[in-house]
């Protein structure tokens, strides 16, 4: 396990936090472990993204 060393604070709706964390428990997951898997998912998602513009990029020479 890495030492988790930043913080991050977040408001959002009471209705979603509470409905998020009951999706946590019914898996039996912290919502923190959950929240760290997603953000890993999307960064993830975005460099690829950013690869695959640069992948297909090659110009024809006349």
């Amino acid at each position: 396990m890495t030492i988790k060393d930043s913080g991050m604070r977040i408001r959002v709706e009471k209705d979603l936090r509470e409905a998020f964390v009951q999706a946590c428990r019914a898996q039996d997951r912290h919502a923190s472990d959950v929240l760290r898997d997603f953000m890993r998912a999307f960064t993830e998602k975005q460099i690829q993204g950013q690869a695959d513009l640069f992948a297909g990029s090659k110009r024809k020479r006349k």
